[in-house]
């Protein structure tokens, strides 16, 4: 298929372009096969490259033969085209609604990308499993990697490597997938190095109505628990979700075929009502009433808060099993793809400091989201704007980045990137000139072959002029377990996402200069002092007369 076919009125003149807080730009509108494009003639305007992948969903409005386009964006950007003739107008906006719900996987813009940069890492290549599993090695030996799943059929949800139990076969493996929801047996997620106490993730155990049991499943799990000690399943469901499954199939581990376990239930949203979450939270922010009970009545009801603090409880509850209780933990819900993998990815952020420097934190959505098969294709195809109804869309990994920020906000030294990091991986999940973040699984991003077709994410981001950017300046190593607060009155909206198009930015940024302004005077200080103290101390040892009393 050609994508001139599909666009009617290549190029517009006398367009209008408004966007909040920005001065109104006139000039030439233009469509290509994968971007809307707005230049001007005139001096220091800047020109907007709007990905068609980004748009979620359009408006038209009429006034005589002037048309407008309201284009509402997966990044929340809300912003207007002015397009002079009503037959332009029609013909524009039909063509960004064909391109920007293009089906084909392969036609989409990262398979046409070339880098203007030059790629100094892979970052295809940057975060290999059997890169992460001689870290393990180094550590344990009780583990081993498992190329069970090497062809993708006994998961397919998999990646061809995974981490399991030394003592437990492969032909064991295979039992326990067809055990476990969509064969997502119980896999390694995390080792914590100070007491050897491990973290584990599954789909839920398919016991059905008939309370169904697997040896192999047990025996399985219990390979990872310590003599002596008990373990903990952190259930993402409330008890009466997780029984309502049994009579579709699934259900949970009962404690007399697994009494060296402990089964917690927590009630973390599925992903249909996190959609309308967001979609109300959005509403709540681009609410123009100025009306202070509107708008708290607006953000209680879309309970995205709500939400937010039950994944940061369970995070820190299955962080205290393992680094308070000593006991290991195996986390997960229904499927294992979507709540299960918030609750893993944020409980190591809290144990472990190498999952807060810019590196970690990429290794970490690559192992626990990537490649742990988090369907991004599927939950990131809508965005808060959408007029369609939802089929799997929601935003499971823009809430798991919410509740990252939240821990950065309370210890904004602990990480060494910023904001903008997070904010960067929220845009890039929902449209994206790289392939990082396109299929919904290991095996159909082998199928596309991306790595071979597509440039990665991470190619950019580890540039060195990218990485300083991204960089927080207030960042000092820390080796501690850091303890989020979970009470309502520390978790806050996240304005850098909501609230970033709805106001003016120019306060904000004028102050974080100021900030990196501070800094960097006060190394430059710090360096003096050092150098005043060696020179004395050199003084001192030339003449003896000089020591002060």
């Amino acid at each position: 298929m050609e994508f001139a076919e599909l666009i009617k009125t290549p190029r517009v003149d006398g367009v209008v372009l408004h966007r909040p807080f920005m001065p109104i730009v006139e000039g030439t509108l233009c469509l290509t096969g994968h971007h809307l494009i707005l230049s001007s003639r005139q001096d220091n305007t800047e020109e907007l490259w709007l990905l068609h992948s980004n748009i979620d969903s359009i408006e038209k409005r009429f006034v005589g033969s002037l048309g407008s386009i309201i284009v509402k964006c997966k990044d929340l950007r809300v912003i207007q085209l002015d397009i002079p003739g009503m037959e332009e107008c029609l013909n524009i906006a039909s063509s960004i609604e064909t391109l920007s719900t293009l089906d084909s996987v392969s036609l989409m813009y990262p398979f046409f990308y070339r880098p203007m940069f030059e790629v100094i890492e892979d970052g295809w290549n940057s975060f290999l499993p059997q890169d992460a599993f001689k870290d393990l090695e180094s550590m344990t030996d009780e583990w081993r990697l498992s190329e069970v799943n090497k062809d993708f059929t006994v998961c397919p949800s998999y990646p061809p490597l995974v981490a399991v139990p030394k003592d437990v076969d492969d032909d064991t493996l295979r039992k326990v997938a067809t055990f476990r929801h969509g064969g997502r047996f119980p896999v390694l997620s995390y080792y914590h190095k100070k007491n050897g106490m491990v973290m584990m993730r599954a789909g839920q155990p398919l016991t059905g109505t008939n309370g169904r049991r697997c040896k192999e499943d047990e025996k399985l799990i219990n390979a990872t628990l310590r003599p002596g000690k008990r373990g903990y399943i952190i259930d993402t469901r409330t008890i009466s979700v997780a029984q309502q499954a049994k009579a579709r199939g699934g259900g949970f581990e009962s404690e007399a075929n697994y009494p060296q376990w402990r089964r917690i239930h927590k009630a973390i949203e599925r992903s249909n009502v996190l959609q309308e979450s967001l979609i109300k939270l959005v509403e709540a922010c681009n609410d123009q009433s100025h009306n202070m009970d509107r708008w708290l009545s607006k953000l209680e009801a879309s309970s995205w808060q709500t939400n937010v603090k039950e994944i940061l409880t369970t995070a820190c509850l299955a962080a205290q099993c393992i680094d308070r209780e000593g006991a290991s933990v195996l986390v997960h819900g229904t499927e294992g793809a979507d709540s299960t993998l918030q609750v893993t990815s944020l409980a190591q952020i809290i144990l472990d400091p190498a999952c807060r420097t810019i590196k970690g934190f990429q290794g970490l959505v690559e192992r626990e989201w990537l490649q742990a098969g988090h369907p991004f294709q599927q939950r990131c195809a809508q965005s808060a704007y959408s007029n369609t109804k939802p089929r799997q869309e929601a935003p499971v990994f823009l809430l798991f980045l919410d509740c990252v920020w939240q821990i950065l906000r309370q210890f904004p030294c602990s990480f060494e990137f910023s904001e903008s990091f997070l904010v960067l991986l929220f845009e890039h999940a929902y449209a994206s000139q790289f392939g990082t973040f396109l299929g919904n699984s290991a095996a159909e991003r082998a199928k596309l072959s991306l790595p071979e077709k597509t440039v990665s994410l991470w190619s950019w981001v580890n540039r060195p002029q990218e990485l300083e950017r991204l960089t927080n300046p207030l960042y000092e190593a820390n080796s501690l377990v850091i303890w989020p607060s979970v009470a309502p009155q520390s978790l806050l909206l996240w304005e850098g996402v909501f609230l970033r198009w709805n106001r003016s930015s120019k306060c904000l940024d004028e102050a974080y200069e100021e900030m990196v302004h501070i800094i960097e005077y006060n190394k430059e200080l710090q360096n003096k002092v050092n150098t005043l103290r060696r020179q004395l101390a050199q003084l001192e040892t030339e003449d003896p007369l000089l020591h002060t009393p």
